[in-house]
């Protein structure tokens, strides 16, 4: 097929040959790979699972029917089936028998609570009957306890809500509202009638094992610490195939490996950034600073003792021994090898971590910080491999914001650095190896940006706090002429030009991007062709052409370019359910990042990235890479981690698979978009040095390992700018330090100025551009025909890339 064929012509044609690959079985097995792969295996005594071929069991509580695949919003898709656990069971034969009446129970409430317009996972447990528990005795060997939750887009896992602009959709459900029906106290925590199911069930089972379908971390010291729970696994919210893959599981025909990606603490006041999560609608302040996640727990004084689970953990059917770790450094790389044996009684996976300490300095510096990860192959009992990874010394350093040693510049400080191997962040072996550095040592010089104003103070590694500097505010809403009023951006479309304009024409206007392609002329001379109007029109969202819904790049036909097509991500390609076609549901993010596989997550965004091209669509948004700051965060089920390593790795695999297609994945949201409430104006006020070390770190990850073509800004303010007109990110950061390049898109419908936009390295506004005001501002001298074709270029690069 010719290059653009697809994007000009939207022909129905699969991808090879006469078979359609989306939704195909062949995918739909990938999915269910994945989802077996990153479910975690958290507790079993006396070895209660993997059931026995033959087992009984009965299945309780409302998720054993109200099974979530994925969070809302754009991580939501339209596919032809979902299996839930009574399903998976089903599928596989007569080896496990179910007790049918309390399966019908829960069918039946399930299906009047849906009937009701509850959404999956927003639904309220029934009381468990009474009468029902006698003959489920009698017939089950074991119970199993399935408990789900579901969270979306725009919203944060509370009742909290901020109805302070306008709402072009004000007559939506409300989901906080919602949420304080069904989780009065947080959905962290189980509700009442939660408890007293499972309170009747561990009262009369001898065998209890809990499933838990949920998209992020939860409190589970009731399953710890209750001695008639034998076992649990966490499933995840884990696509189409999700039922099946834990029936699988729980049956022992696969193995579990996935391990935490997070900690999982007892209370979300464990978590040092619960306090202020939602002080207000306006800001967040970082306080907790580098001490995100398990670099708080295991750091700070007490803090240990809150985990329940700690990050890196998860069990196996089986055991393995780790044993000849060894460590030694060559060129400024760490090379770290253990062996790996399987000491136990079937065939499974581990994942190796390795991990560093550093000495505390003047900086202060987290006890334990991941470098490196690797999973085995399937070894079989008896079978030993050995494991080895590298990284670059230059990684342990830290970001220096303040001068302490040297001012904004990565720093070695002087002294012995640890490196640690394992199986979790709590079960490592330190090697005999010791990396010394003799005396305080900058491995990147570089200048401050994105400098915090209004953030007060931070945490320091003993859990006291330092004072830092003050300065007066940016104003996020300057504009040389009247912004519009906040919230009457929304939803606004492209527009539609008149039809001939669609047309391919011939003779062209001017010179065609083809001839780019062809090597004719270069794209600057391209650009030089075009008026001031044509490259405002680059530099906007385009209307949708086929099945696409989330609007286009391009569309100048009079030159030869085509209308490239985005559709939403991450756990599929999200066509909209008018379209009849269905997709591919994958597992979500925080499963996909749990099987610690970067290959095999590779492998999803190859076939995700299939789909996508055969739909005539050539931009998939996805990855989601932020990291897991809160359990509160409305959208970490689009997320992979708390950690920066696994989100980069994960991620950079995802981008691979992507765009092995030549379709490009949009990397997003960059950056610090850990709060749905007032998303597009709250200002996440952080320090540079945790920016840096933390939320920066796994997208300058993914750049260096993947050459992601698109990145999608934000909607957040990253202290006092708008991340869409932020230059020192978009320009500073991102393109002169990480030397990304490829186009920026801002998120769909930000609260940014175009033209501010424009200005700061953002190349494309979504999901319309505003041409007459770039136009206003072009004539009023603020921006120029430079700036304009800087960007355009950007936009007619990415167009080039794409088949």
């Amino acid at each position: 097929m010719l290059k653009w064929a697809r994007a000009k012509f939207q022909p129905n044609l699969p991808l090879y040959g006469d078979k359609r690959v989306t939704a195909s079985k062949e995918h739909v097995a990938i999915s269910l790979k994945a989802a077996e792969e990153g479910m975690i295996l958290i507790k079993n005594e006396n070895n209660v699972l993997p059931l026995k071929a033959g087992s009984k069991i009965a299945l309780f509580g409302k998720g054993s029917f109200d099974y979530v695949k994925g969070g809302g919003g754009s991580g939501d898709v339209y596919c032809e089936y979902v299996r839930n656990i009574y399903d998976g069971f089903k599928a596989l034969g007569d080896s496990i028998d179910i007790y049918e009446p309390v399966a019908d129970f829960y069918r039946k409430n399930v299906k009047e609570q849906y009937d009701n317009k509850a959404a999956a996972g927003m639904t309220v447990e029934p009381e468990l009957p009474d009468e029902l528990i006698p003959g489920a005795k009698a017939f089950a060997d074991t119970a199993i306890i399935v408990i789900s939750r579901f969270s979306g887009e725009g919203w944060d896992r509370s009742s909290v809500e901020f109805e302070g602009e306008y709402n072009p959709w004000e007559s939506e459900t409300s989901m906080p509202k919602t949420s304080a029906v069904v989780f009065p106290d947080g959905d962290f925590y189980m509700t009442k009638q939660e408890k007293a199911m499972i309170k009747k069930v561990c009262d009369n089972f001898e065998k209890v094992a809990v499933v838990l379908n949920i998209g992020g971390v939860i409190d589970t010291s009731w399953i710890k610490d209750d001695a008639k729970i034998s076992a649990a696994v966490i499933m995840w919210q884990a696509g189409m195939e999700g039922g099946l893959a834990i029936a699988k599981i729980l049956s022992g025909l696969v193995n579990p490996s996935g391990k935490l990606a997070d900690t999982f603490a007892a209370k979300l006041e464990d978590y040092p950034s619960t306090a202020n999560f939602h002080e207000s609608p306006w800001y967040v302040d970082y306080t907790e600073d580098i001490y995100v996640g398990y670099r708080y727990f295991e750091t700070i004084p007490g803090a240990d003792k809150k985990v329940v689970y700690p990050f890196g953990y998860g069990l196996s059917y089986t055991s393995f021994e780790l044993s000849d770790e060894k460590a030694c450094e060559k060129d400024g790389e760490i090379f770290v090898s253990v062996k790996v044996t399987n000491t136990g009684k079937y065939a499974g996976k581990e994942v190796v971590q390795v991990y560093t300490s550093a000495p505390a300095g003047k900086l202060g510096k987290p006890s334990r910080e991941l470098q490196a990860f690797k999973k085995t192959a399937l070894l079989q009992p008896g079978e030993s491999t050995v494991v080895t990874v590298s990284f670059k010394a230059s990684e342990m350093a830290s970001y220096d914001d303040l001068g302490k040693v040297e001012k904004s510049a990565y720093v070695l400080e002087a002294g012995e650095y640890g490196i640690y191997v394992g199986t979790s962040v709590r079960d490592t072996v330190k090697c005999a190896y010791v990396y010394k550095v003799d005396k305080d040592t900058v491995t990147l010089k570089l200048s401050a940006k994105c400098v915090p104003s209004s953030l007060k103070e931070r945490m320091l590694a003993d859990g006291s706090f330092e004072a830092l500097p003050q300065s007066t505010p940016h104003d996020k809403d300057e504009c040389i002429f009247e912004k519009q009023t906040p919230g009457s951006e929304e939803a606004i479309v492209p527009a539609v030009a008149p039809h001939d304009r669609y047309l391919m024409m011939h003779p062209f206007k001017g010179q065609p991007l083809m001839d780019v392609v062809e090597g004719k002329i270069s794209l600057d001379a391209f650009v030089d062709q075009l008026s001031i109007e044509e490259l405002i029109h680059l530099l906007g969202g385009q209307p949708n052409t086929g099945v696409a819904n989330t609007f286009g790049y391009g569309n100048l036909p009079e030159y030869g370019v085509p209308n490239i097509m985005t559709e939403d991500g991450p756990a599929g390609v999200r066509l909209s359910w008018e379209t009849g076609i269905y997709t591919t549901a994958w597992p979500c993010a925080t499963l996909l990042a749990a099987t610690w596989n970067p290959e095999l997550v590779e492998e999803v965004g190859h076939a995700g990235g299939e789909e996508l091209k055969e739909n005539n669509l050539q931009v998939w948004l996805t990855p989601a890479c932020n990291i897991h700051r809160n359990p509160l965060c409305g959208r970490n089920f689009e997320y992979y981690s708390e950690d920066p390593v696994v989100t980069g790795k994960i991620g950079a695999g995802m981008v691979r698979g992507i765009q092995s297609n030549r379709v490009a994945a949009a990397v997003k949201h960059f950056a610090v978009n850990n709060k749905e409430t007032n998303r597009k104006h709250c200002d996440s006020r952080l320090s540079e040095r945790a920016l840096r070390e933390v939320y920066l770190r796994g997208f300058r990850i993914i750049v260096e390992d993947s050459d992601p073509w698109v990145i999608m800004s934000s909607y957040n303010v990253i202290n006092g700018h708008r991340v869409s007109e932020c230059k020192e990110l978009l320009e500073g950061i991102l393109r002169d330090e990480w030397h990304f390049n490829g186009m920026v898109t801002s998120d769909w419908w930000t609260r940014g100025e175009h033209y501010k936009e424009i200005l700061a390295g953002n190349d494309v506004k979504m999901a319309s551009g505003y041409p007459e005001r770039v136009m206003k501002a072009y004539e009023m001298g603020a921006i120029t025909r430079e700036d304009l074709a800087h960007c355009a270029k950007r936009v007619l690069g990415l167009i080039i890339k794409v088949d």
